[in-house]
């Protein structure tokens, strides 16, 4: 509902005096102008953008879980998610672009609202009591997201590096483990010498596109790097402070929050914070610690 009268909003805020009333039937551009124009549009569209970028975040999470399953299992799934072909590059560019927009609309409405008020807010300080303090880390969480969000942005173009374009410059391997992921591929079948999606391909046997990636390998040496696992730690941090706040917001821009259950959304959104960044760091922590090997 809120949303269509949103685009109400905009039907008649678009007014000419003496015009005739039959000139302002709904039209998709004038709905299309309005979202990328207006400061409510664009809290719609960071809303919109967020929600499936969460529910990306969501996905990954349970897929990296399967780590904890066996190469096999983490292995196999990677292999079915590459042979999705073109539907895996339309999802990819799909995320890239909800994730750009996400970032536009963020920008531009954190630039309306400092030049909205030049002068700092004055109040009187009051006792810190537990209420202060939660509404502190809420204040905290609200005011840094244009930049942790952009910390995050940075991080996941290294991830996508680490993972996705394997360059091995970037990895931090050395010595025993060999630094270069595109020479990591298992067999595909079973025999009497070999365990489908767990024994490797022997060195220089692999080809991107042609055999199955070693995920699994790549995942537990690329986090036997501590400073990788520490990037990564206080990255995946940035990102549930930033879900914190960003989770809450996101359904009071849709209009989905109200006195009734408003509270349970603002505490919540931390929680699933929180779980969110312990799935996350579980996995390189697990590494690191040697109970994935």
């Amino acid at each position: 509902m809120r949303f269509i009268a949103f685009y109400f909003v905009l039907l008649f805020n678009s007014f000419d005096d003496g015009a005739e009333f039959v000139r302002y039937i709904p039209q998709p551009m004038n709905l299309f102008k309005g979202i990328f124009n207006t400061s409510l549009g664009r809290k719609y569209l960071m809303a919109i953008t967020g929600a499936g970028l969460f529910g990306f975040i969501i996905a990954h999470l349970l897929g990296n879980l399967l780590v904890f399953a066996g190469p096999a299992a983490l292995n196999e799934y990677a292999k079915k998610l590459h042979d999705l072909g073109p539907l895996l590059w339309v999802a990819r560019l799909g995320l890239l672009g909800m994730a750009g927009l996400h970032i536009w609309s963020a920008i531009k409405l954190t630039t309306e609202n400092r030049e909205a008020r030049k002068v700092p807010y004055v109040g009187a300080v009051e006792p810190v009591d537990q209420h202060r303090r939660d509404d502190f880390v809420a204040k905290f969480a609200a005011r840094t997201m244009i930049f942790s969000g952009l910390i995050i942005a940075a991080f996941a173009f290294y991830h996508l590096a680490h993972y996705t374009w394997k360059v091995p410059q970037i990895n931090g391997i050395s010595g025993e483990f060999k630094g270069d992921f595109e020479t990591y591929y298992v067999h595909e079948t079973d025999d009497d010498n070999q365990t489908a999606f767990v024994s490797p391909l022997p060195d220089g046997e692999g080809a991107e596109g042609e055999n199955a990636s070693d995920v699994y390998r790549m995942v537990v040496n690329g986090f036997k790097v501590p400073w990788v696992v520490g990037f990564y730690v206080v990255a995946i941090g940035l990102l549930c402070v930033h879900l914190s706040h960003g989770l809450s917001a996101m359904f009071q821009s849709l209009g989905l929050k109200n006195k009734n259950y408003g509270k349970w959304m603002d505490c919540g959104a931390p929680l699933v914070a929180v779980l969110i960044f312990l799935g996350y760091i579980s996995i390189p922590v697990a590494v690191l610690a040697g109970f994935v090997k």
